[in-house]
This record gives structure tokens, sequence and C-alpha cells, in this order.
């Protein structure tokens, strides 16, 4: 049977130590004992220990047990959910029953019986196990349920070029091989990489997201590792980040081509040591993630032009999954078209309709900048706004015609004005895609909305 779980043990009188040490060291991983309760701060910020046994009293004489108290709620500070064992030679029940109201878990007296200590070590170890288990799995179910919200279609098509895309996921799939999908703006990356978790061995623990370019540099930390209470100001209590919520399962990272690099650096600590601390705490946890990162930038171009570390790409990409443009899959616009006709007419309860073959002509000439999200947009519309039974190629409407897209003065200022309105029209006024369109950030086209003066 292999040993788990770290016991502490805080107690000032040596043969106590040593007896413990000797009793548990058989059914525990790690046994560390320590006779002055002044070193706990010191060790506890450091690691964490699954059970603490400590003595009620450490000065010779005193025996109202409020030193043991006052510790319990030291080391609370520090690990809100410590299991905390008291050890008393007094046999005071008042004393006892004081201390596991205010904190404790369980007590033992002096002398002990060996098989009920090592008994009520293991039961306290359980119960640590399980309130992390716990834990978990409400942070876990959280993630999940969020994300049950959202509408996740599946990857649709019969073009040459998309079922390479799927022969390779299916190949990566089986293995736990970090994986780096790179293709524009549209095509589907995130829908990949769900594909990729759910025919993988971890399709039934979590699937975290974040999207990295809609992250502030100053908010990365706290979001990708947690945080523990008193941190900074606003951190009322201990909240673990998404790398830590995607531990047994999948983390997805998009645009991690926005990473500054001071980021990336702590990113590749991460992978390299399989371990974070969350913000405030020295304490490292263990991680256990299956990493797939996404770009619409060439990550090569960027470690020539030293703005990606390349020691970082060599972990990210152990496999690369190229999706290709919507414009390159040939047959698919079609595909496509019917998919998301059926999908929009079951969400807005409209008649089924039937599609003119001049529809299917339009849309193969557009060249689709905007790739499928583009096409579904232009899809739900053309079904929101059509009177009759069959959408015309008049139903469907790309934004801004060929000729008003041509530039017509070399003015930079004209150009971006133009460029800045047509990004906004296009996502429906909603400036964080805008933005990410244009690739700046949502501050930096707000700014540049405002100097123009086009609101």
């Amino acid at each position: 049977m292999s040993k788990k779980g770290k016991i502490l043990v805080v107690d000032d009188n040596e043969e106590v130590l040593i007896a413990v040490e000797m009793l548990l060291s058989g059914y525990f991983e790690k046994i560390e004992t320590i006779k002055n309760p002044n070193l706990l701060t010191s060790i506890l910020e450091k690691e964490l220990f699954d059970v603490i046994i400590l003595d009620m009293n450490f000065n010779a004489g005193i025996s109202s047990g409020n030193e043991g108290i006052y510790w319990m709620n030291e080391i609370l500070k520090i690990d809100s959910d410590a299991i905390i064992v008291f050890i008393t030679a007094y046999g005071d029940m008042d004393l006892a029953v004081k201390a596991i109201r205010e904190g404790g878990t369980d007590f033992i007296q002096k002398p002990w019986d060996d098989e009920k200590f090592i008994t009520t070590i293991e039961n306290s170890y359980k119960l640590r196990k399980s309130k992390h288990d716990i834990d978990k799995l409400k942070l876990k179910q959280r993630h999940l349920s969020e994300n049950i919200s959202q509408q996740f279609p599946d990857i649709v098509g019969e073009s040459e070029q998309i079922q390479q895309v799927f022969k390779t996921i299916c190949k990566v799939a089986k293995t736990d091989a970090n994986v780096l999908i790179l293709g524009e703006n549209g095509t589907g990356k995130e829908l990949v990489a769900r594909e990729i978790h759910k025919k993988s061995l971890r399709s039934g623990e979590v699937f975290v997201n974040l999207d990295v370019s809609a992250l502030p540099d100053s908010l990365f930390e706290s979001e990708l590792f947690g945080y523990v209470k008193g941190a900074f100001t606003d951190a009322k209590h201990d909240k673990p980040g998404r790398i830590e919520v995607a531990s047994g399962g999948t983390l997805f990272l998009d645009e991690i081509g926005n990473l500054s690099f001071s980021a990336q650096s702590k990113l590749l600590n991460v992978l390299q040591n399989r371990e974070i601390s969350r913000l405030g705490a020295n304490y490292k946890i263990p991680i256990d993630i299956r990493l797939i990162c996404a770009t619409n930038k060439s990550l090569h171009d960027m470690v020539s032009e030293e703005e990606f570390r390349e020691d970082l790409l060599y972990r990210i990409n152990t496999i690369q999954i190229d999706v290709p443009p919507l414009r390159d899959r040939i047959g698919d616009v079609q595909v496509l078209t019917n998919y998301f006709k059926n999908l929009y007419e079951r969400k807005y309860e409209s008649k089924e309709l039937r599609i003119d073959k001049s529809v299917i002509e339009k849309l193969n000439k557009y060249n689709w900048p905007g790739n499928i999200r583009e096409l579904q947009h232009a899809v739900e519309k053309a079904i929101i706004m059509c009177e009759n039974s069959t959408l015309q190629a008049d139903d469907f409407w790309f934004g801004a015609s060929k000729k008003e897209t041509q530039t017509e003065t070399l003015d930079l200022s004209e150009n971006e004005k133009r460029l800045i309105l047509q990004a906004i029209e296009k996502n429906r006024g909603n400036f964080t895609l805008a933005a990410k369109e244009l690739g700046v950030s949502r501050k930096t086209l707000y700014n540049k909305f405002k100097k123009y003066d086009l609101e």
C-alpha cells in the first residue's frame, strides 16, 4: 500500500515528537515535527499539510489551552481548510470542546492508545482529502454549468482540408501532448480544441478555456494561478485559478500570441515544474493539465522578432494543427450554410426555408475574411429578415460592398477611420470583437473612436 498524506506535529516535548513520528511513519508519506510553534508561519507559507497535530500548552505551568487556540487561529489564517488535531495531557473535556468549537477537528489525550491515535489521524486525513475533493468538484461543476449555457456546435465540413484536420484530431487526442492550433479569426480553433478534449482520455474531466487577449496583463497571474485571502486589496477570500480548476482535464489558452513576455515566463515555469503558487502564497500546488493553445499570429515570426519565447513555443506545440480559412475549404460553404440554416430555424422557431441557388453562387464568390463566424452571422441575419419561404441572394449582406472597401485615399487617418467603422459595424457594435479583429486592444480602439469623434 502506497503511503500518502503529510503530517505536521507541533509539541514542545521532544519525547512526544519522537513517539508520534515513529507511530505514524508507517502510515503516512511525510511526518514533520517542530518544538517551537513560532516556526509554524514560516513552515506553512512554504508547504501545506494534510493534518496538523498541535499541543494545547507550550509554556510550563500553563494549562488553559489558550496557546493552542492562538496557534490554531494563526494556522487558519494561512490555510483556512487546515485539519487540526489537538493533543493535551490534562483530559479537560471543556477545553477540548472549546478548541473544536473554535475551528479544531478532533483531540487526543495523553497518554494515548496507539491504535486509537492512528485511527484519529487517518480519519482526519480522509476528512481533509474529502473537503478538497468536494471543493474541486464544486469548482468544476460551476465551470461546467457556465459552459452548458453556451452553445458549442460540432465541426462541420466535408472538404479535403477539414477532413485532414479531423484525422489529426483523432491521432493527437489519444495522447497528452500539448497542441498548438493556428488559424485566422473565425475559423473554429476553439471547436478543434474542444473536439480534442472530447476524444481524449480526459473527456470526463473539465475543459477550461481562457481568452488571453481579453485579459489585461495585470490580471493574468491572479486569473491563471488564483490567489489567497489578503493577497491584494480586493482579495476577500481564497480563489483558485484556471490552471488549478483545469487540473485533471484540459486547459485551452486562446490567442496565446497576445501574452506579454513576463506572462510567457510565468507560464513556461508552470509547464516545466508542473506546479503553481497562488498569489500571496509561497506553497506550491501540483497540477495535471493537458494544454491546448491557439493563435492567429505567426509565433515563429514573433520568436524571430523577440516577441515570443522560443523555449515556450517548443513547450506548447508538440503537435501543431493548422485550421484552414473558409475560402480554402472547397464545398464547405454550402454544407455550413445548410447547417446554420437548420440551427437558426430551430432557434427562432421559423418555418422551413428553401435556399435559392443564387445564394450559394453569391456565398461561394465571397472571400469570407471573418471565416465561419462571419458566415454564421450572415445566415442568422438572413433567417431573421427573410420575408418569404425562400432565401434569396439579396437576403445576404456582408457589410461594406467591394466598391466601399476599396482604398480611395492614401490618407492614413481616413483609412483608419474607415476600417474602425467597418469593424464595429461588422461586429454589431461589439468593441471587444471589433478590437480583436483589428489586432488592437479594446482600450486602443475606444481611444481612436473618441479621437476621430466617431460617436
